[in-house]
């Protein structure tokens, strides 16, 4: 795990997949909110998914000095659908996006 955190390329891949779990961890939190009853589930994820959201766009940020514009926007596009930053990442692995070196 420190191999990968210690690039950038590797801490955007760890912030797309935490990005994906957080998002699955809100809507779980959400479908008890509003089916079962207790909030609970959003009052520990909602926080969590607003933090690891604000590093994940952070981090992209910082790789638009390796992206070109398009590359950026789309990363940006991607953090809003759930799990979108994980079909973004693997994108970006398949064409050399994020490629270390």
């Amino acid at each position: 795990m420190r191999l990968m955190l210690s690039t950038p390329e590797g801490r955007f891949r760890a912030l797309a997949l935490a990005e994906a779990v957080s998002w699955a961890g809100l809507l779980i939190g959400m479908f008890f909110k509003y089916v079962v009853g207790p909030e609970i589930g959003v009052k520990i994820f909602g926080p969590i998914h607003g933090v690891i959201f604000v590093g994940y766009v952070l981090t992209a940020l910082m790789m638009a000095q390796r992206w070109n514009r398009a590359t950026l926007i789309w990363a940006l596009v991607a953090s809003i659908p759930p799990f979108g930053t994980v079909f973004f990442e693997r994108w970006a692995m398949r064409s050399g996006k994020l490629a270390t070196g």
